[in-house]
């Protein structure tokens, strides 16, 4: 099971998270829903903290 740290999205099936993206902020692993990972590319390719989007 999985849960996206930004919009909380939960999805129980992990062949279906195989497009969710992770990162490591401030040493702690957090995992983004493949919507959530579409709408804020950019500022993750920018290595901003996911309180700034």
């Amino acid at each position: 099971m999985a849960t996206c740290d930004f919009c909380g999205r939960v999805e129980d099936d992990e062949a279906k998270t195989l497009s969710w993206t992770t990162a490591v902020e401030r040493g702690r692993k957090r995992v983004y829903c493949d919507e959530c990972s579409r709408t804020h590319l950019r500022a993750m390719e920018g290595k901003l903290d996911s309180e700034w989007w």
